[in-house]
Order: C-alpha cells, then structure tokens, then sequence
C-alpha cells in the first residue's frame, strides 16, 4: 500500500478534526469516525494502516475496539489518545500491542513518531 489509510476514532469533533489535519498535513490518507461502531460498520476497516483512537467514548471504548479487533483476528496497529490518564487502560493498552498511549492534548511530533513507529511495525511505507 504506497499510501497508508490512517483511521482516527474520537468522540470528541474538535479532536477529530485537528488529528485529522495534522495527519493529513503528513499525506497520509484520512477517515475519520464519531465512535467505534461506526468505524467497525466501514467499508474502510480492511484497508486501515492504523487506528488513532479515544480511550473513552460512549457505547464502546477505544480498548474494547482494540479487543474487538484483535479477537477478529485483524492486527492493526493502535495509537490511544486519552484526556484521563489512568494507568489500568495504559497497561491494557500496551498489553494488547498498542504502540503509543499519549494524554490530550498532545504534542503533534509525539504523534508524528507514533505514526511513524507503527507504520513501520506494519511494514507499510511511511513516505507519502
């Protein structure tokens, strides 16, 4: 895949929205979700390179996405974002193979690396 598909989960619109710009500012392509069913319910769910998502959000959690997906057998790289920083989903998180856990708001470089490290646990190109 020469272009990596980088699928940012979050509740929160005005988060999604400046991840999404920053990603995009990247060149990566972009697909943004309100909640985890959403993006379960996707046509896009085969071809994601990489899930940016909340800890914490209504109906399903980004942990329990994680889970989800894993017991599905697809093993898409993680990056958790979280304005609560409880060790317990930290240790979860890390656990279950996600690659960076940062706490909002967050530093755009300390995405950019975390970007960066999955893609390249993918095995997915990371120049755009």
């Amino acid at each position: 895949m020469s272009n990596p598909v980088i699928s940012i989960v979050d509740d929160d619109m005005s988060v999604r929205t400046a991840t999404d710009n920053l990603v995009r500012s990247l060149g990566y392509a972009v697909q943004t979700y309100a909640s985890a069913e959403e993006f379960l319910h996707s046509p896009q769910l085969d071809d994601t390179s990489c899930v940016i998502a909340d800890v914490r959000m209504p109906a399903m959690s980004g942990l329990d996405l994680q889970a989800r997906l894993i017991a599905d057998g697809r093993r898409v790289p993680f990056i958790f974002i979280t304005a609560f920083s409880v060790e317990t989903d930290r240790a979860r998180a890390m656990e279950a193979g996600a690659i960076c856990f940062l706490i909002k708001p967050f530093d755009g470089d300390a995405l950019v690396k975390c970007l960066d490290a999955a893609l390249a646990r993918q095995g997915t190109t990371t120049s755009a």
